[in-house]
């Protein structure tokens, strides 16, 4: 029986691809007026930085730092490293502006609270962002927990992240399901810990898919209420 649920946040709750390509723009519009930088370099160093600070740090939360990101991106251009800062703001504060729930997100953690379940996040980032980004979709009160990979100290699919979450649900595995987009990050990952997963998949799977899967998350009360977690 299914008693916690515990949903990941970028590309699930929200559509961090639609929120990014507005956040990049924001920043590739100030590289190019503050500090004479064309579009096409900064994409290119972008993506070299980042692929540069991956491999030195490995996978931790702090990948995801945007300051430290655009400070390393200046150095290496030799320009003022103290615009980082104003990026980085400018980044997560367009972000979290141009931020819509997933169609049926916030109604159906709601539901889901409303009927006595736990509901938790087990989500890849630092802490404090992804506060920001729960409260920004209305969502912080009904969480009961959060581990983000800044906590766990390392990110998903390992272990000891989803092992975290079912410490804090305080429930066996089998009675955590786990409701990511990512199949490899959260489906998997949370499987291969002992949760329950369901994959969350608005554009369809590939044929042959065997994974458990919703195409929107209202479907999931639903589901759940029938004992399945697969469509």
């Amino acid at each position: 029986m299914i008693k916690v649920i515990i949903f990941d946040i970028d590309n699930t709750l929200y559509s961090f691809d639609d929120a990014h390509r507005v956040a990049f723009a924001a920043v590739l519009d100030y590289a190019q007026r503050e500090l004479g930088i064309a579009p096409d370099e900064f994409r290119r160093l972008h993506r070299d930085t980042n692929q540069e600070l991956k491999g030195r740090m490995g996978s931790c939360a702090a990948i995801h730092n945007r300051l430290i990101r655009y400070q390393n991106l200046l150095e290496r251009l030799g320009k003022p490293i103290g615009h980082a800062l104003g990026m980085s703001d400018l980044y997560w504060n367009t972000l979290v502006a141009a931020m819509e729930p997933s169609p049926g997100a916030v109604e159906t953690v709601r539901q889901l609270k409303a009927r006595g379940l736990k509901i938790g996040v087990g989500t890849d980032m630092t802490a404090r962002m992804q506060f920001v980004k729960l409260e920004r979709l209305g969502l912080l009160p009904c969480i009961d927990f959060l581990v983000s990979s800044e906590e766990a100290q390392a990110e998903k699919p390992a272990p000891v992240l989803f092992d975290l979450c079912v410490e804090k649900a305080g429930v066996r595995p089998e009675e955590c399901l786990f409701v990511g987009d990512s199949l490899e990050k959260d489906v998997h990952g949370a499987q291969a810990a002992g949760l329950q997963a369901l994959w969350y998949r608005p554009q369809g799977v590939p044929a042959g898919t065997t994974e458990p899967f919703v195409t929107a998350l209202n479907q999931l009360p639903g589901l759940l209420a029938e004992g399945q977690t697969a469509d």
